[in-house]
């Protein structure tokens, strides 16, 4: 089957993978792009989950100010190499996270974390969990996987802390 180059683009567009990988994924589909992007997502998970071991010991520490100056949050975001750590796409991952944690006052990163005994909704109260204010449909562990399979490093949340104007310590 004969894929245009047009369809291989808006592929490109959609899922942010290469060119050949697009055009793989078109073919085995017969075409169907929402097939073949289903395809991708789901090749993007496995490279995800094979690289979920490796340590990430790079990154970057992002601060976002909420409008107004009441609210603010700090996240500490790592990768493998310098080299990811220093590119646009990691930079707004992390300024993205940042914001999700000023908006959503997450308390823990994980479900792992939480403890047992503990009566919360994991939705809310788990970083990782939590719908990406950006895109409901999604939550903030896709689009760490995404990135995973975009940048071909793992990705990791280390720690975050969020500060309200007026609200005490440890509350």
């Amino acid at each position: 089957m004969k894929i245009s180059l047009e369809l291989i683009k808006e592929l490109r567009e959609q899922s942010g993978a290469g060119i050949m990988q697009c055009r793989n994924a078109l073919e085995k589909n017969e075409g169907n792009r929402e097939k073949a992007l289903e395809f991708l997502k789901e090749q993007g998970l496995l490279k995800a989950k094979a690289k979920a071991e490796r340590t990430g010991t790079e990154g970057l520490i992002e601060a976002y100010i909420h409008t107004g100056g009441r609210v603010g949050a700090m996240i500490e975001l790592n990768c493998e190499t310098d080299f990811v750590a220093r590119t646009d796409e990691f930079k707004q991952l992390a300024h993205n996270l940042a914001m999700q944690v000023a908006a959503m006052n997450p308390k823990f990163i994980a479900k792992e974390e939480v403890p047992k005994e503990a009566d919360i909704e994991l939705q809310a109260a788990c970083l990782l969990q939590q719908p990406y204010i950006k895109d409901q449909e999604q939550t903030i562990q896709d689009i760490i996987t995404d990135t995973i399979a975009r940048v071909g490093e793992n990705i990791k949340v280390s720690r975050f802390a969020r500060f309200e104007l007026g609200e005490e310590q440890g509350k």
